[in-house]
């Protein structure tokens, strides 16, 4: 009754095959099949030269990669493909305006502000140096032009409007950045200027980059389309989506960036067949460096890895043995949905197991947990999911009782 059961789901070019080991091995191998189911750049430009450093981890193994800090992630798994430094505090330069985008957004959600609402241009608004959308000093322009002016034309001054028509200075909408950097749990982030001018105080990670871009884009999906306009005209002035996934319709976001101190960088994301990646790189040498390495990294995210959804909630896993029950087994159902993302040749890899106690004393409740289910293998995420009854299971009489006990003497059954 105590006996600890095992069961190894051991993968195979078409399916996973369940093989029980056991201190009294009596049953089958069973097969068990989950469902799969060009313009001048930001701020201050100037040379640059990228930090040589070691390759970035990913479950395929080591990557090199030009990109002095890189996060890849998937959208809705959450795993991680790509790291480099992920963690490491550095220069954000312009991708600082994601947050500026996110407070705008959340302000437009909540009707603190509207798309058709006019902002005024201040003096310092006017005069802000690096790349502009060209406002005019002293004119009305409506948020959603700023919002484009931000996004797409990366413009420094069309920020500080935004900024000081919410906050009523800079200052103070810093603090409402810093504040809601705390509430997305970003811990390498600290902001000094709502436009990523070069500050030696004002620092994100790639991943706090990563995890602010999935937020804009779970949390305002009705503003995200601004990220993949291609251009925007405004005073004249024709200018073009800096960011060379964009352009090359490649991604529908979000950002780039480039000072000095921090090199170019990018924040991209892409949906194919469904499946959305979230990729940051920071520190490359030049522009040119920044188009290559955003093409191959994302292409490389898509063509190595996909979704699979190994076991939906509820779904049976395995029939397990009652000791004493009114019913002589159980179903073991999965506790939740199971979707991984997996290498595309996971199923040479994965290693998935099933423990729980065998016999199952009587009586059971539908819903107990009864025991775990983990995956791990190489190059495959590791995960747990509680196995729980399916069914409710009495437990029998005493007269029942006393059978099953000396039937279980005599026979070992």
């Amino acid at each position: 009754m105590d006996t600890t059961r095992r069961i190894l789901l051991l993968t195979g070019a078409a399916s996973l095959s369940l093989r029980t080991a056991h201190a009294h091995p009596r049953k089958a191998v069973k097969e068990v099949a989950p469902a799969h189911k060009p313009a001048a750049e930001d701020e201050d430009a100037g040379t640059y030269t990228a930090a040589a450093g070691p390759a970035a981890e990913t479950p395929l193994g080591p990557m090199d990669t030009s990109a002095q800090w890189a996060f890849i992630t998937d959208f809705n798994t959450g795993a991680e493909l790509l790291n480099k430094a992920a963690d490491t505090e550095m220069p954000p330069s312009s991708m600082t305006k994601l947050m500026t985008a996110y407070i705008v957004y959340s302000k437009l959600q909540s009707g603190a502000l509207r798309l058709d609402q006019t902002l005024p241009v201040s003096e310092h608004a006017w005069r802000t140096q690096g790349s502009k959308m060209f406002v005019e000093l002293g004119a009305q322009i409506p948020v959603e032009s700023l919002i484009r002016g931000m996004i797409i034309q990366s413009g420094n001054d069309a920020c500080i409007v935004l900024a000081e028509g919410i906050a009523g200075s800079e200052e103070q909408f810093v603090d409402l950045m810093n504040a809601q950097a705390k509430t997305l749990g970003l811990t390498h982030s600290v902001f000094r200027n709502c436009t990523g001018w070069p500050d030696p105080q004002h620092h994100m990670s790639v991943r706090d980059i990563a995890t602010l871009a999935r937020a804009i884009i779970k949390d305002f999906p009705e503003y995200y389309h601004y990220d993949a306009e291609k251009t925007f005209t405004y005073h004249g002035i024709v200018q073009y989506n800096r960011n060379p996934l964009v352009q090359r319709g490649l991604a529908d976001g979000l950002k780039t960036g480039h000072t000095d101190a921090g090199g170019f960088g990018v924040v991209g994301s892409a949906e194919h067949n469904g499946r959305r990646v979230i990729m940051v790189l920071n520190g490359m040498p030049t522009a040119k460096a920044r188009v290559e390495e955003s093409i191959r990294l994302m292409s490389w995210s898509f063509a190595n890895f996909e979704n699979v959804q190994l076991f939906a909630a509820s779904a049976v896993i395995e029939t397990a043995p009652v000791y004493l029950g009114t019913a002589h087994t159980v179903p073991l159902v999965a506790g939740e949905n199971l979707t991984l993302t997996m290498p595309r040749a996971w199923r040479q890899h994965a290693h998935i197991a099933v423990d729980y106690d065998s016999p199952i004393p009587a009586p059971i409740t539908r819903g107990d947990v009864l025991g775990r289910l983990t995956i791990s293998g190489q190059g495959v995420p590791q995960a747990e999911v509680k196995l729980l009854a399916g069914d409710d299971v009495g437990r029998l009489g005493i007269p029942g009782r006393a059978v099953a006990v000396m039937t279980h003497f005599l026979t070992g059954v």
